[in-house]
Formats: structure tokens, C-alpha cells, sequence
């Protein structure tokens, strides 16, 4: 392999001669071996966007010269193009404040421009990564402003994923809308409710959920962008900051707005903890029903059997015919996953020290992740689980006349302590509460069904 010599604070790092980083990642990816992946190829967007944003907004307040300014763009436009995303090689866990992608942002784009140019890699006396590519900001102030506008962008995928799941339930819960089933508290028999309420039910829990998802991303939309070092916009001239917001906000096709109290964006995560949380939060309601299913399905001779679900691949590599939740149990796992993400988010979140949280690449990779397997696997989900659900009327209302439960709806006309007598007398001898109601002359067979609806 063929190496260059790049030159930054600390002396002379190597590098390969066909890398388009330079000496800070050169360093970096020796330093962070930590999840084998590199940074999340929406925050490389998001970046190059910012990037591309600041370029503008010191050209236009006269900062940086048209020709570097110029050549800085089309690089952003390059890699925003889908060009030299192989270069961005900084371990998605990285130094604090995310410093390390940010270089490696400001290295691939300066090297990048410098052939754009008509010069050579790492010639830096021409354009520098961090006097020219990193004018006008800090890690301080492009890290959370990336992670703000990454995870609005990812949330754009997750949202509609969630809609699907809804839309899924909620068409079942018409379907299901007559069947009776035995209702359960405690995991025992309860008053009958139908399929179709149950299923309505994790409409609306998801439903919430996912409300109060859309709602926690508003304050994602206000920026630190400008805040530079601890919040103080120091070297950032005049009239930066707006046009940067406003340009950053033109091509994510984001409303983003600038902060009001930039120190506060810069020391406080609230607004990612409040994303996190409410992915948690989320992730709670969908693993509720995942759990359902499975126990609904459970069988087909030994278990619930209320529900059937329909066949993806086999489920035994031993036993024949054997059908699996598979499905569900994934979807179980991703939400594990999520709720142990959030948990490092908020461990993260009140980390931060004074002017600055230092814990951002690993906050980000959390939120990110979360919302890439739910907006990935929600629609599957829906689509090949929830939807190929059907019910097993015949189980469900033979478990509606079995229970002795159902004496319950009895007990206006024939009293609380006679129906317990006949709840107890029902478990011994295995007949049903119409049986004995009936066999007692208590009420007749019509009276009977007319009280259980």
C-alpha cells in the first residue's frame, strides 16, 4: 500500500495515499476500536448538509472567499450525492463531543475540495480542514446539531413504520369486532371482552405512544449551530449564524430554528433524552402486544390457541410442522434492545459536566439505532404477522362457556354467595355454569344467554 505523509498539530501521521481523510482520523481510527461500525450514514448526511450550510453563511458574510467557499460546496454536494461515503471510517463511538467525525468530516471535504481545486491531498496550505471546512463552528456546536437533525431525519422512516403497525391493528380490530373471548386479569379467567376490543386496545396504547413520539420531536428542530465554543459563538461573525440555520433548514427540509440559549443546547440533552424515552415508552406498548400474540398462539393442542399465526419459515430444524412467533419474538428483542438503548441515552444525558455533555456519539448511536430497527421492522411486522392473524372461533367460545367465570354476569339474579358456591362446584365436577344454573332451576337456558350478551 502507498502512504502520504499528512501534517497536523501533533507532527506527521502516514496515511493512505488514496484515503481522502487525513491526520486527526489517522489517529482517531487507531485509537477507537469499539463497535467495528463506523459512524451512521445519516449523520454523515446530516454533517455534510452542515457543512455545506456554514460554507454559505461565510461566504455570504464575507468570511471565506468564494473560490475555497465554492469548492468546499461541491464537495458537500459530492458526498451528499452518495460519493466517497466509504471515507467517513471514525467508529460510530468515538471521542467525546463527537470531535473525531467531526475532523474526519473536515479532513474528507477539505481533500475533496483540494482536488476540486486542481491540488493534491493533504496540500492543507490551500485549504485547511479546520481553518476553511470548520470555520465559523466547534465540535461543540455541529455535534448536537447533527444529532438533532440525523434523528428528525431517521424519525421520518420511523413515524410512518408506527403508522403501518395502527393501520394493521386497527383493521384487525374491525375483523375480530364479534368474536367473544374470555377476558383475563392476574392470567386468570375473566368477564368475556371480544378479540376486537383487545386489538382496538393496542391501537390506541401504540397510538398514544407514537403521539407523544411526534410531539418529543419539536425541540429536536431548535439547533445549536453558531454556538461554536460553550455556547458563546465565539468566531462566528455576524449574521453566521442565521444564514447557517436557515440554509441547514433549506436542504434537510427541516424547520429548524436557532436556539435561544445556546449554552443550554450545548450542556443540556434534554431533547434527545425526550426522544429516547418516548422510543422507550414506545417500545413498552409494542412489546405488550408482541407478548400477546405469542401467548394467544401458544399450542395448537397444549397452549391458548385463540389466535392462529401465519406460517413465515419453519419453526423446528427437528420438529415437523412446528409453527413459531418468530416474528414476535423478534419484534420482543427489538424492543428490549430499545428500552436498554434508552437506558444508555439517560446515563448519558445526565453525564455532561458544566459547559458541555461529552457523551454525544454514544447517545446518538443508541437513538438512531432504535429508530432504524422499529421504522425497519414495524412494517414487516405488520405486514406478515399482524395481518395474517386470524381467530380460532370455536376455541374462543368454548372457553367463554367452560369458565366458570362467566357466573359472574349471573350473580344480579342469583346472588354473589350462591354464584360462588357454583364457581367452586363447576371447577370440581368440570360441568359448565349453564349446566348447573340450568340442572338447578336457578334460570332458564334463554335467561342464561341473554345475560351473558
Amino acid at each position: 500500500m502507498k502512504f502520504r505523509t499528512d501534517k497536523d498539530s501533533l507532527g506527521n501521521v502516514k496515511i493512505p495515499a488514496d484515503a481522502y481523510y487525513g491526520p486527526f482520523t489517522g489517529r482517531a481510527i487507531k485509537q477507537y476500536h469499539v463497535t467495528g461500525h463506523s459512524s451512521h450514514p445519516t449523520l454523515v448526511k446530516a454533517f455534510v448538509m452542515i457543512k455545506r450550510s456554514a460554507a454559505v453563511a461565510n461566504i455570504k458574510v464575507g468570511a471565506l472567499d468564494k473560490k475555497r467557499g465554492k469548492a468546499i460546496i461541491t464537495a458537500c454536494d459530492r458526498i451528499l450525492s452518495g460519493k466517497f461515503r466509504d471515507q467517513f471510517v471514525v467508529d460510530a463511538i468515538n471521542s467525546g463531543a463527537g470531535t473525531a467525525f467531526n475532523m474526519n468530516t473536515n479532513e474528507v471535504l477539505a481533500n475533496v475540495a483540494l482536488q476540486i481545486l486542481g491540488k493534491k491531498k493533504g496540500q492543507y496550505q490551500y485549504l485547511h480542514p479546520n481553518d476553511h471546512v470548520n470555520m465559523s463552528q466547534s465540535s461543540n456546536d455541529t455535534f448536537p446539531t447533527g444529532m438533532h437533525v440525523s434523528i428528525l431525519m431517521n424519525l421520518k422512516k420511523t413515524i410512518p413504520a408506527i403508522d403501518v403497525l395502527i393501520k394493521s391493528l386497527n383493521k384487525k380490530a374491525k375483523e375480530f369486532s364479534t368474536f367473544k373471548k374470555i377476558g383475563r386479569t392476574h392470567l386468570m379467567d375473566a368477564l368475556p371482552v371480544t378479540l376486537g376490543g383487545q386489538f382496538a386496545a393496542y391501537a390506541t396504547s401504540i397510538t398514544k405512544a407514537r403521539n407523544v413520539l411526534f410531539s418529543s420531536t419539536k425541540e429536536l428542530e431548535y439547533v445549536a449551530l453558531g454556538g461554536t465554543a460553550v455556547g458563546s459563538g465565539a468566531n462566528a461573525p455576524k449574521g453566521y449564524r442565521k444564514i447557517a440555520i436557515s440554509e441547514l433548514a433549506k436542504i434537510s427540509k427541516i424547520p429548524l430554528k436557532p436556539e435561544k440559549d445556546m449554552q443550554h443546547s450545548l450542556q443540556s440533552k434534554f431533547p434527545i433524552a425526550n426522544v429516547s424515552s418516548s422510543l422507550r415508552n414506545l417500545a413498552i406498548e409494542i412489546n405488550k402486544l408482541a407478548n400477546d400474540i405469542r401467548l394467544m398462539a401458544s399450542g395448537p393442542v397444549a397452549g391458548l390457541a385463540e389466535i392462529a399465526i401465519p406460517a413465515v419459515h419453519a419453526g423446528s430444524s427437528i420438529m415437523p410442522g412446528k409453527v413459531n412467533p418468530s416474528l414476535a419474538e423478534c419484534m420482543n428483542m427489538i424492543c428490549f434492545n430499545v428500552i436498554g438503548n434508552d437506558a444508555a441515552v439517560s446515563h448519558a444525558a445526565q453525564a455532561g459536566q458544566f459547559e458541555l455533555n461529552v457523551m454525544l456519539p454514544g447517545m446518538l448511536k443508541c437513538v438512531l439505532e432504535s429508530t432504524d430497527m422499529l421504522g425497519n421492522f414495524l412494517p414487516i411486522f405488520s405486514a406478515n404477522l399482524i395481518d395474517g392473524l386470524s381467530a380460532n372461533k370455536k376455541k374462543l367460545q368454548q372457553n367463554i362457556e367452560n369458565s366458570p367465570v362467566i357466573v359472574t354476569l349471573l350473580a344480579p339474579k342469583i346472588g354473589y354467595q350462591k354464584s360462588a358456591e357454583l364457581f367452586k362446584e363447576s371447577l370440581k365436577t368440570g360441568k359448565t355454569i349453564r349446566e348447573l344454573v340450568i340442572s338447578k332451576k336457578l334460570l332458564t337456558n334463554k335467561q342464561i344467554t341473554s345475560l351473558l350478551g
